[in-house]
């Protein structure tokens, strides 16, 4: 399939509200959908939305076995979510680093959700409903902020604790975020 740009903060497309996808296993999803993912390993990322690469639909891609942006993070199951729909479950809100590729270079502490349910469609049309907790629950939402038009820049409380990931996490490869 192919690689994409990724847009960068700044591009105005990343702040629109994405259109709800209306048609199930056409070949043009299922490209887009591989595509997103081969974006998505080029750039060692954790998942990954279709407008991010310039594409106006409420699709979200995630999950690795390991990644070398998040090293001390769990597996998270690969997984295709269209139409997402989260209702947050107990467990309150957790701090955490995050980081993006639209974003690059760049990490900040943002509050999120510990344990959600998210529900939607796959590639197929076929429902997933799965319950989600810790890193996975968080890049569920960070992946559906972007249908929403949110980085996460605009959900940092404390900007002592937002910088170059270089700087904050000399241990990481500088160029991870890149």
């Amino acid at each position: 399939m192919a690689v994409h740009e990724i847009l960068k903060m700044g591009d105005a497309r990343l702040l629109r509200i994405a259109r709800p996808v209306t048609e199930f296993g056409t070949p043009e999803l299922k490209t887009l959908i591989a595509d997103m993912f081969d974006t998505m390993k080029a750039a060692n990322g954790a998942g990954l939305a279709a407008p991010q690469i310039g594409v106006d639909l409420r699709v979200v891609i995630f999950g690795y076995d390991r990644n070398p942006r998040y090293p001390d993070a769990p597996p998270v199951p690969p997984t295709v979510l269209i139409n997402p729909v989260i209702e947050v479950l107990d467990g309150g809100l957790v701090e955490g680093w995050e980081g993006c590729l639209s974003v690059p270079g760049l990490r900040g502490v943002v509050a999120r959700h510990q344990r959600l349910r998210y529900q939607g469609l796959d590639a197929d049309g076929q429902a997933i409903d799965r319950i989600a907790e810790g890193f996975h629950a968080r890049v569920v939402q960070h992946e559906c902020d972007h249908l929403d038009g949110v980085l996460y820049p605009m959900r940092v409380r404390d900007f002592s604790r937002f910088g170059y990931t270089s700087v904050l996490f000399p241990e990481l490869d500088p160029n991870a975020d890149d």
